[in-house]
């Protein structure tokens, strides 16, 4: 197998082949106790009261029920963007758009509600599905381009973020405005529209959804060919094209599952927490994604 290696004088450094399971949760743990510290460090240098600082980070972060509560809410679309970026990323499709793909996840699920799409006790996961679809075609576009001519995704994902935000402009200020309201928003989603509440602050069954698309990535990319698939192209596609393996669907199915999760966390925001489609509604959750998947 391969292995990397850094050499200093005298001393080589050697990547491990496999780490053991506790191995791997003292890395998890050392790592946010390495960031909390880091953390801590900036702002103590801010001259911020330390006592302030265990009070919001700790305290009301995980000892409150209100804090703990506020920080699952905003976990379960943060999984998913996090997890679009990294899918991405391990085919060297740097996707930096994100945000527009969150956005038109948002405006899947609003279009159901808006033109009032099958009965009402399928609307909520015909939304879901929505959401799916709307994230993945945004990504279309830069695919194409990229595979055609040689565009960079870079520029054409980032670039469409600035579209979507334009189109949910141009419809809330126009079609989609609800008149009743101050700001421009869409009509507020029904009962039956909105994801439901599981007894713990505001969190809601998007949490639930968020870890099973987790657990199901998971299993695609450890688990399946397509994983094997993925790391390879990764890893060399050129050699992976020669060996045989379709470097072009496997980077075209990996691209439109990163669109769709992103497009599954605008889902999560606006049927779950906005209850309507906002002009705010992917604000800080797409570079937020790549942060996470980095660090991931």
């Amino acid at each position: 197998m391969l292995s990397r290696t850094l050499t200093f004088g005298r001393l080589n450094l050697e990547a491990r082949q496999s780490i053991s399971l506790w191995q791997h949760g003292l890395i998890i743990l050392l790592s946010v106790l390495l960031g909390l510290g880091i953390s801590m460090l900036l702002l103590v240098a801010s001259n911020i009261d330390v006592s302030s600082i265990f009070e919001e980070f700790i305290v009301l972060t995980f000892f409150d029920s209100a804090g703990l509560a506020d920080v699952l809410l905003e976990w379960a679309p943060l999984i998913l963007v996090g997890m679009s970026a990294a899918v991405a990323f391990r085919v060297n499709f740097w996707n930096i758009g994100l945000e527009g793909q969150f956005v038109w996840g948002a405006i899947g699920t609003t279009m159901i509600m808006l033109y009032d799409i099958g009965p009402d006790g399928t609307q909520i996961y015909l939304m879901c599905i929505g959401s799916i679809i709307g994230g993945a075609i945004w990504v279309v576009v830069p695919l194409i381009v990229k595979l055609r001519l040689g565009v960079s995704e870079i520029i054409s994902t980032l670039l469409l973020n600035y579209v979507a935000g334009l189109f949910v402009l141009n419809q809330l200020f126009g079609a989609w405005q609800d008149p009743e309201a101050v700001y421009y928003k869409s009509a507020q989603f029904a009962d039956h529209q909105r994801l439901p509440e599981i007894g713990f602050g505001h969190v809601h069954v998007g949490l639930y959804v968020a870890l099973g698309a987790a657990l199901l990535v998971w299993v695609l990319i450890e688990r399946s060919r397509l994983g094997k698939y993925m790391k390879f192209v990764g890893s060399n596609s050129g050699m992976a094209l020669a060996a045989g393996i379709p470097v072009t669907l496997v980077l075209a199915a990996t691209v439109l599952m990163s669109g769709a999760l992103s497009g599954l966390g605008g889902y999560l925001v606006a049927a779950g927490q906005e209850y309507r489609l906002t002009i705010y509604v992917a604000v800080g959750y797409g570079f937020s994604g790549i942060v996470v998947a980095f660090l991931a």
